[in-house]
């Protein structure tokens, strides 16, 4: 008889302790769950104004572990305050079509309608600041990506932050030669279309001209026949996204 309450004490034990861990994996489940995935449409507040941005979340985002980030910057067409149109072209087009080539957070900030992104730099830090907060963010792994007005950006943007960002990857825009020593210090991939007649495809060349000049370690591919929409070529690339994730600071 001793033995068979045993047993039965045993046995009761164990089924409270899996109850409990049962309990314990649904209340992280629920946690988890309770974080909105997919296009999350955000507002922030930049110089006392309510400002609209998106971030991208992978559904099986946890924040057990730390995540890859890529900050995209639109291009002029794309500009406005419903903080959405900047998910429609570029990389919002490419997670939408290859979900499963992005397993990170990607920062969609909108450049207000008028104006341009050198006059927006407060909506790139804040949308930066904020979602690193929000999420478990691996600051070695963050990336800058931008596509013609948003190229130009990332070129500027990412010469005066190299300490942020892992990687560049530049898509049919220009920048400043002079940036190149900063540049020099970061992977950089860089895209153009070779019949774009919106901006040359000699101000991509000028910059990874300078930036090799400099030391730096530069991709550049350079599409033949293409014009202006040289995005959809870049990011519908599997490689593309897969080189970018792979650098780290």
């Amino acid at each position: 008889m001793k033995r068979l309450v045993s047993i039965v004490l045993l046995c009761s034990l164990a089924g409270g302790f899996g109850g409990c861990a049962t309990s314990r994996a649904k209340e992280t489940r629920m946690r988890v769950e309770g974080i909105p995935a997919g296009f999350v449409n955000k507002t922030m507040s930049v110089n006392g104004h309510d400002r609209r941005y998106v971030v991208y979340v992978p559904h099986d985002y946890t924040p057990e572990r730390a995540w890859p980030l890529i900050l995209f910057l639109h291009g002029r067409g794309e500009r406005g305050d419903d903080g959405l149109l900047q998910t429609e072209v570029g990389i919002g087009r490419a997670i939408r079509r290859h979900a499963d080539r992005f397993p990170c957070i990607v920062i969609m900030p909108q450049c207000p309608p008028t104006g341009y992104w050198d006059k927006a730099l407060a909506d790139i830090d804040t949308a930066l600041a904020d979602t690193r907060q929000a999420y478990n963010i691996d600051s070695g792994r963050v990336y800058l990506t931008g596509l013609s007005m948003g190229g130009f950006a990332a070129w500027m943007y990412g010469a005066r932050h190299t300490d942020c960002f892992a990687a560049l990857l530049p898509i049919c825009g220009g920048g400043n030669p002079e940036d190149a020593s900063a540049l020099a210090r970061l992977p950089i991939w860089a895209f153009h279309g070779a019949a774009d007649e919106t901006v040359p495809p000699k101000k991509t060349r000028e910059m990874v001209e300078a930036v090799k000049r400099a030391g730096g370690h530069v991709k550049h591919t350079e599409y033949p026949r293409v014009g202006h929409n040289s995005w959809d070529e870049a990011y519908d690339d599997p490689n593309v996204i897969k080189w970018l994730l792979k650098q780290q600071k």
